[in-house]
């Protein structure tokens, strides 16, 4: 077995390796040289709140999960009482082709094909295609339907707004977020772009260029002030209303401009995606309203590091998740221990009845999160260990993995299959019924409209979601060590990538897992301690994770060429590090 041996000296790295490695690392005439001091980690305070070790713990197979999902909501085939969760609309709204809808809870009686068939929903929709995407489900060709094509009837032109919005026509609308709530409209546009980063030749490049001349108009008229509750696209005009002012909106500008220079090549995007995240970064308080802050931690670490701005990736952080938002107060990461259940890490309300956590909430924050560390790996402890956390938790939305006394409808479960979860977990039960009764989990289906039954506390829309976890986390040979992928929900790359990997080790001592290299031989470089671990290796290999410390290894081709340029580690001309 492979035996490395680190230490650090004179700003160099010094290895010790038993003779078999040393004599194959040394079949190369080009020799590494690193130079750079090891990264300063940056600390997270609420990060820092949260457990080492959380408890009780367990780690959902997340990606089965998501593959188990996607085969019971997509099955039009199923039997029983409030199946299929899935129906064909044959309206053709916005484009000549007929698209489909899922249900946003289970049994929701305002949808359906019997009832209204475009009463469907672009988050459930939209986060359905990107999880399965992201656990290897080709979405584009699945028992003889593209699914992928279908969405683009979300791309509202006959209303006249020209962008992705929550439901594909003003009648199929049943609730909130039409057209005045700004996070559905632009968090849709954000999935939109996120789909078909994955899908490049399924028709959705038009759609996406008129997007991104709707968001830079619309952030050329909002100018510095993002102090609204939505955006009038067909009016080109901000408006307020009953809903509280969304400022993070700005980072959801700044992912779809940024992608679309990216991919467009329009400097005039770029220009506006600094500009958006200026406006966010510029902001005297917290105003983090749902879910697009931590995208805005994302951008600036990426435009840090590609166009040589200087973001403050910290404060998003930060505000992502401390609970302090003074807009929808006290949105944030839940900190603490609620019945004896670890809940750190869960996305919500920090203060209503204690705490209120949401399921899709928790798992889309780790999308922009593991991206940002490719490009700022300071930031690599404090995302390990929030993972960590998070994703231990996340598993008690469903209901077979809390006892039934502390769930809302027990008698109704076996309908989800454990695929799909409830709505929300909740310090204390804002249903008379079950006050007193710590932690709880439950939806709020039963309230959006008269007659719904007791089973739309069960949510289809934010289960949809779990192939963000699925697709980014996997398990390793040490309990409680994580293997975090950190290039797969790094969209529309302006460089080639390297398979990129954060591991956190929770424990008081150094730990060793083992990480297989497959069978090209390869050189793997950890950009937190800037050190070449292996050289020229394939297989397994073991590597030591000191305590209470985080890696971030890359996967470089054996023997590679490193040299650096513009602030950047290269290996074979292609970035490592974008911080050396």
């Amino acid at each position: 077995m492979l035996a490395v041996l680190l230490s650090q000296k004179n700003n160099r790295f010094v290895l010790a390796f038993t003779l078999p490695f040393l004599l194959a690392a040394c079949t190369t005439d080009t020799e590494p040289i690193i130079s750079a001091e090891p990264v300063e980690e940056v600390t997270i305070d609420r990060v820092a709140a949260m457990p080492d070790q959380p408890q009780p713990y367990k780690m959902r197979d997340w990606k089965q999960v998501t593959k188990d999902l996607d085969a019971y909501v997509y099955d039009f085939s199923q039997e029983g009482e409030f199946r299929p969760f899935i129906w064909l609309d044959p309206n053709k709204r916005n484009l000549d082709q007929s698209t489909f809808g899922i249900f946003t809870a289970m049994g929701d009686v305002r949808q359906g094909a019997d009832v209204n068939p475009e009463a469907h929903e672009g988050l459930a929709v939209l986060g359905s295609l990107l999880g399965a995407t992201l656990v290897g489900i080709d979405k584009s060709d699945q028992d003889g339907r593209n699914y992928v094509r279908m969405a683009r009837n979300y791309f509202n032109s006959d209303r006249g707004w020209d962008i992705i919005m929550n439901f594909t026509n003003t009648e199929g609308h049943i609730g909130g977020g039409y057209g005045n709530d700004w996070w559905y409209d632009i968090y849709n546009n954000v999935l939109f772009y996120a789909v078909g980063n994955y899908y490049p030749d399924e028709g959705y490049n038009d759609i996406m260029r008129t997007v991104a001349e709707q968001f830079y108009r619309s952030d050329s008229i909002l100018g510095d002030n993002y102090s609204y509750s939505y955006f009038d696209f067909g009016e080109m005009e901000p408006a307020t209303n009953h809903i509280v002012p969304q400022e993070d909106a700005a980072a959801g500008y700044a992912f779809v401009l940024y992608a679309a220079y990216q991919k467009f090549g329009d400097e005039k995007y770029l220009e506006a995606a600094k500009h958006a995240l200026t406006v966010l970064e510029n902001q005297p308080e917290n105003r983090f309203y749902e879910i697009l802050m931590p995208f805005g931690a994302y951008l600036g670490a990426r435009m840090n590091a590609e166009q040589g701005t200087d973001f403050d990736v910290a404060k998003f952080i930060n505000w992502t998740l401390d609970g302090d938002a003074t807009n929808r107060t006290g949105w944030g990461a839940m900190v603490g221990n609620w019945g004896g259940y670890d809940v750190s890490g869960l996305i919500g309300s920090t203060v209503h009845n204690g705490g209120y956590a949401f399921l899709m909430n928790t798992f889309d924050v780790l999308w922009p999160f593991a991206a940002t560390v490719r490009y700022d790996q300071r930031f690599a402890k404090a995302v390990g260990k929030w993972t960590l956390n998070a994703a231990n938790a996340a598993r008690y939305f469903y209901p077979y993995e809390m006892p039934d006394s502390l769930q809302a409808i027990p008698e109704y479960k076996e309908v989800t299959k454990n695929v799909i979860a409830y709505e929300g977990l909740i310090k204390e039960s804002t249903y008379e019924e079950f006050r007193g009764i710590t932690p709880f989990v439950q939806g709020d289906g039963p309230n959006w409209a008269p007659g719904m039954p007791p089973v739309t506390m069960f949510s289809i829309y934010g289960s949809s979601h779990v192939g963000v976890f699925g697709g980014l986390i996997d398990t390793t040979d040490v309990e409680q060590i994580l293997r975090i992928d950190c290039r797969k929900t790094d969209m529309f790359r302006k460089y080639e990538a390297y398979p990129t990997y954060l591991y956190y080790n929770p424990y008081d001592e150094a730990k060793t897992i083992t990480v297989d290299l497959g069978t090209e031989a390869t050189d793997l470089y950890d950009s937190v301690g800037r050190e070449i671990l292996v050289r020229n290796q394939s297989g397994t290999v073991e590597i030591s994770l000191p305590a209470n410390s985080a890696r971030v290894l890359i996967h470089a081709p054996g023997n590679s060429t490193y040299t650096e340029s513009d602030g950047m580690l290269l290996a074979n001309e292609v970035p490592i590090d974008f911080r050396y």
